[in-house]
């Protein structure tokens, strides 16, 4: 069993070693049984706990969650490997082959005086780099990315080739005028499909304010989500406390709790 043990120095390899073990004749039915296809929801899930963990701000659950992601990523590696297709020396090789070509303002001699400008450099960089295969600066955005992130992204390629809002006057000029359109299509019943399209349209716009000031939106909402859900169960805990459950209050006593919910708390309370 040593030769499975960690080495400490950081390297895959032992991981690796396992894993093949693992997949070996005489390893784990479970793990042999596995290919690459059936594990890409593994690869989802390990990353949005990591987003989680992160969130969460303890050091021992990032570590962990990071290892679980890792774990996904030599897996992959593996099954690829096992059909000779490529290996995990590759995967590592050519990540970091990118890194240093796609940082030319570091390992070469392109000067930039911004973050924003590492940005721009970057998606034309990648272009370039592809030979032609995009038809449009918007292909390879997956189309699996959760909206928000999506619509970011999207946001950002075409900001990258000047299609952008000047100040963030504009989107939050749009945010108003995406709000009363979807005011009005709901005054005048609109249909279903209506409605949903100004929806997406005020989604859309309230992403391009996020990104004029640096904001991610996708880990804006998930805050936010996050503040809803420790406010929501305080209350529930209230009303717990009183004998009562939320569904039994009306609705000022809903607000008493949620104002009580709002109200700041000391730490550790």
């Amino acid at each position: 069993m040593d030769e499975l043990a960690p080495d400490r120095t950081g390297s895959l390899m032992p991981l690796k070693r396992v894993l093949e073990r693992l997949r070996a004749p005489g390893g784990c039915p479970w793990d042999r049984k596995q290919d690459a296809a059936s594990l890409r929801t593994y690869v989802l899930e390990e990353a949005y706990e990591l987003v989680e963990a992160i969130d969460g701000g303890q050091p021992g659950e990032i570590r962990e969650e990071l290892g679980d992601l890792l774990l996904q990523v030599v897996f992959q590696a593996i099954f690829a490997e096992e059909r000779g297709v490529f290996s995990l020396d590759d995967v590592v090789d050519g990540i970091t082959s990118k890194m240093i070509r796609r940082h030319p303002h570091v390992f070469g001699t392109r000067s930039v005086t911004s973050a924003d400008e590492v940005l721009v450099n970057w998606e034309r960089d990648k272009l370039a780099s592809e030979g032609g295969k995009r038809h449009s600066l918007l292909d390879g955005i997956p189309s699996a990315l959760p909206a928000l992130t999506r619509a970011q992204r999207v946001q950002q390629r075409a900001a990258g080739v000047g299609f952008d809002w000047t100040s963030v006057d504009g989107p939050l000029a749009k945010v108003e005028e995406e709000l009363g359109e979807l005011r009005l299509a709901i005054q005048r019943a609109g249909t279903v499909e209506e409605m949903e399209e100004e929806v997406g349209d005020l989604l859309f716009s309230v992403v391009n304010v996020a990104r004029k000031i640096a904001i991610d939106a996708e880990g804006a909402l998930r805050a936010a989500c996050i503040k809803f859900g420790e406010r929501f169960r305080f209350a529930e805990e209230r009303a717990v406390a009183s004998g009562r459950s939320l569904a039994e209050m009306n609705a000022a006593e809903l607000d008493a709790l949620w104002e009580a919910a709002k109200a700041p708390r000391p730490q550790g309370s």
